[in-house]
């Protein structure tokens, strides 16, 4: 399920607000152990994963780092690299 967090800092262009969102989405997820809460449960649900993506968008504003910004094609392709290799070419 959480597999689908990625890293979000440090890359040009900056995350977008979906790919934060995406991220807390995934996350409020895991925690929960449900993909789609009840009904009792979705005001909850939907206020987390506002909340984390709220505190989220801080974190990655008030990062600093002197490493170049790395390029979402290639880490992409490097992805699909280790992809490649951990489950075998297609």
């Amino acid at each position: 399920m959480c597999r689908n967090i990625r890293t979000l800092h440090n890359f040009e262009p900056h995350a977008t607000s979906e790919e934060v969102h995406a991220a807390a989405l995934q996350y409020v997820r895991k925690i929960s152990g449900s993909t789609k809460p009840s009904k009792a449960n979705q005001d909850a649900f939907d206020d987390a994963v506002h909340e984390i993506a709220h505190i989220t968008q801080h974190l990655l504003d008030a990062l600093v780092t002197h490493a170049p910004p790395k390029d979402r094609d290639e880490e992409a392709a490097k992805g699909r690299g280790r992809a490649a290799v951990r489950y075998g070419a297609a």
